[in-house]
């Protein structure tokens, strides 16, 4: 990948793709402004992580939405929809999905994502 000024830019440590054994959408909807909080895992659990989970449990330590992972960590947002909810299968991650009533998003919710979008 190249900037505007044709130098190239840092890569991703890894294939997207390749991580998620060439899924781009997780087995259940998960939207991009579901956030996200890591689990609290033993230190030997820790070691066994992926390079990719290890940086999600890092990053979630506070509340990141599935678009703040996805721009953070420089992958499409359909393979860190996989990683999340794959993650959330396992028991390393808690989703806090938006409760919708009649229609209209949190604002409470939508508040938390603005302020992680702006802290980018």
């Amino acid at each position: 990948m190249y900037g505007s000024d044709g130098i190239g830019e840092e890569e991703p440590l890894f294939r997207p793709y390749a991580v998620t054994g060439g899924r781009s959408e997780p087995r259940y909807h998960l939207a991009m402004e579901t956030l996200i909080s890591s689990m609290s895992i033993p230190d030997a659990e820790m070691a066994l992580l992926t390079p990719e989970q290890e940086s999600i449990m890092q990053l979630c330590r506070t509340f990141r939405s599935v678009a703040e992972i996805s721009a953070l960590l420089r992958v499409p947002l359909g393979v860190a929809r996989v990683l999340v909810a794959d993650m959330s299968d396992e028991g390393l991650v808690r989703l806090h999905q938006p409760r919708l009533q009649q229609g209209q998003p949190d604002l409470n919710m939508l508040e938390r994502v603005l302020s992680g979008l702006r802290r980018l």
